[in-house]
């Protein structure tokens, strides 16, 4: 007979999730084909299949665990965060350095609770909240997140398609930087039918990519060692510094982010009715997902240090975006063995590709999770992409000329994802502590507080920069009634978000039982 472990009478979601999608056919992350078979490997006694203790650890099921977490880590390198970077960088010098790493670290908690989701209930955040939340709050939650992933790719596609200018020599202007951008989402497509593991290979190479890039970067001008350090280790913050200690926050976490996340782990094939082997899943993922993060946190810290070193300080610190960054580089640095401007395009070329497919990737989820829709990949990949790629090309077509402008667009873009965290955040924060959806594995009372706290700080911080945001960009009656009115509407959708997470009835409950325990 098999051992009887109190936790073993807890439910566990894996096993309903098997019985569910052998009774539905609903739309699911990926295919029993297309996942990379984990069941039996490295694993010689199989005869303890009740077992709650996950096996011994495996060299070569971490190299098969390791690829979501690097996917992943991508929104953490991504146009958008490099701009945030190279301005942190040069308008308050090395003094966020510290910020940028918990910044990190809390970007990293979030993420592995994507994660433990993903792997405990067989199922992606998208899709959980269709079953959650009532049709209206399912359909505004989709839009939120759509809304979210189109500001977030019109930023990675507007950055390759910089770099693209840039390698170019001003031959191809942004628009047709975003049409070759878009043809990504073909690459994506056709390495896709030959497995996930050739998709996250090229990953590999964009991120290697990058890293030797701005790695040359940080060679060539040569930051202090001494004063990185520092930066790394003292906190500090200044009223100068504010505005961008505020973006260094609020471009870490990005929504769309958390549901790609709960999706790709779904990528490998483990025996989900064995309590030991979902155990070991979430180990695994959490380790490679702490390496992936780490990788980026030190391809930040580059982009950051260079910027600091050349223009902490000057004249041209409060100018510095996207368009512009390379060639101020350049002549500041020159040529070399390589130009230093190509260097930088090439870096934020990979940056730009890589940010895109995922994206891509990301909006299939989205879509097909809150939707239920049964459509072909290409099909909804072709959706996606022309949801993100016309109001760019858009973009692309009347900012050409203008990097100020673009610098502005970039604001804008950053307030609009700002603005969506919260509507993936909570919802995440909620499931992965309800037992009816992840059974034993729902995170206890610490880890709920602690990210609770890490929550409201975010949400609290990019608040911050919605006021100081709206605040400066108009006045007026007409002006301040809209952004009254969403803004009423914005934080009743939260406070309902926040309810809809309390369970009252158990609550009340405990305080009738206490009540009548006193009499």
């Amino acid at each position: 007979m098999p051992p009887i472990e109190e936790e073993q009478h807890q439910p566990l979601l894996a096993e309903r999730s098997v019985d569910f999608y052998e009774e539905d056919e609903e739309e699911r992350a990926y295919d029993s084909t297309e996942k990379i078979h984990i069941i039996g490997v490295d694993e010689e006694n199989e005869a303890d299949e009740y077992s709650t203790k996950a096996p011994p650890f495996s060299w070569r099921k971490l190299w098969l665990f390791t690829g979501p977490g690097f996917l992943m880590s991508i929104a953490f390198l991504d146009p958008g965060n490099l701009e945030g970077d190279l301005q942190s960088g040069a308008i308050a010098g090395y003094s966020l350095l510290w910020l940028l790493l918990w910044a990190t670290v809390m970007g990293l908690l979030v993420q592995l609770l994507a994660a433990r989701l993903g792997v405990a209930t067989g199922r992606h955040l998208a899709e959980l909240c269709r079953d959650e939340y009532p049709n209206w709050a399912r359909l505004l939650l989709w839009v939120m997140a759509e809304l979210a992933l189109i500001g977030s790719d019109i930023q990675e596609v507007i950055g390759s398609a910089i770099a693209i200018k840039i390698l170019s020599h001003g031959l191809l202007p942004l628009w047709a930087g975003v049409i070759i951008t878009a043809l990504d989402c073909f690459i994506f497509l056709f390495l896709e039918t030959y497995g996930v593991r050739k998709l996250e290979a090229l990953f590999a190479v964009l991120i290697a990519t990058m890293a030797l890039s701005f790695a040359w970067l940080f060679g060539e001008t040569k930051p202090s060692g001494v004063e990185l350090l520092v930066g790394v280790v003292v906190p500090k913050l200044s009223s100068k510094t504010i505005k961008q200690a505020v973006g260094v926050v609020g471009c870490i976490i990005m929504p769309h982010n958390v549901f790609l996340h709960s999706a790709l782990v779904q990528s490998r094939e483990i025996d989900s009715r064995k309590i030991g082997r979902v155990r070991e899943a979430i180990t695994y993922y959490s380790i490679e997902s702490g390496v992936a993060l780490s990788i980026s946190f030190i391809i930040n810290l580059f982009v950051t240090t260079v910027f600091a070193k050349a223009f902490y300080g000057s004249e041209q610190a409060n100018n510095i975006g996207l368009g512009n960054a390379g060639q101020y580089l350049q002549e500041k640095y020159g040529g070399g063995l390589f130009p230093i401007l190509y260097i930088w395009a090439i870096g934020l070329l990979a940056a730009g590709q890589s940010s895109t497919i995922t994206g891509t990737y990301a909006g299939q989820f989205i879509m097909g999770g809150f939707l239920n829709l049964r459509l072909k990949k290409w099909m909804r990949a072709l959706i996606t992409r022309s949801c993100a790629i016309i109001p760019t090309l858009l973009v692309a077509l009347v900012f050409d000329a203008s990097d100020g402008s673009l610098d502005v667009l970039n604001e804008w873009l950053n307030v609009l994802q700002s603005i969506q965290i919260p509507f993936a955040l909570i919802p995440l924060l909620y499931l992965v502590a309800k037992e009816e959806v992840m059974g034993i594995f729902k995170i206890g009372t610490v880890l709920q507080i602690i990210s609770w706290l890490v929550a409201a700080l975010v949400i609290v911080i990019n608040g911050y920069l919605l006021v100081d945001f709206f605040s400066s960009e108009g006045s007026g009656v007409i002006f301040t009634s809209v952004v009254f009115v969403f803004t009423a509407a914005y934080v009743c959708f939260i406070v309902y978000l926040i309810a809809r997470g309390i369970n009252f009835s158990k609550w009340l409950g405990k305080t009738k039982r206490l009540t009548t325990t006193g009499n």
